[in-house]
């Protein structure tokens, strides 16, 4: 095994997904190793371990496997080196700008989720602080 491949099990620590997720996306397309050992063992590249990460980000945000395939394979393209013509290479930037609208949505939802969240607890504890005080 060369030293710019990785078994399964070290993108798994280093993505923080499990064994079953990776090969979950491997099963869906979404990321392919770049190569087999002879031993039939999955290996990985850091740019299998960047997919994985774009992926790994996406999901909190709620995209589907259908718009991480998207996202990645515009991606893709714009990293291919291929000769695009304007409006292609404006297009492609275009639904990478509709994602990163969409992830922003999701962030300023999730803010004011954590928003409540937080002063929630707060409540708690400040209920707990009073009837410690209370108590005999």
């Amino acid at each position: 095994m060369s030293s710019e491949h990785m078994q399964i099990g070290e993108v798994a620590a280093r993505t923080e997904l499990s064994l079953r997720t990776i090969r979950h996306y491997e099963e869906t397309g979404l990321v392919i190793p770049s190569a087999r050992s002879q031993g039939g063992f999955r290996l990985y590249t850091e740019a299998d371990v960047a997919r994985l990460m774009v992926i790994r980000r996406m999901k909190p945000l709620g995209f589907t496997l259908d718009e991480m395939r998207d996202l990645l394979e515009v991606t893709d393209r714009l990293d291919s080196g291929e000769d695009l013509t304007a409006d292609e290479r404006a297009a492609l930037l275009g639904r990478v700008r509709g994602y990163e609208q969409g992830a922003a949505e999701q962030v300023d939802k999730l803010r004011t989720q954590l928003a409540r969240a937080e002063e929630f607890a707060a409540t708690l504890r400040e209920r707990l602080a009073r009837d410690q005080v209370a108590a005999p």
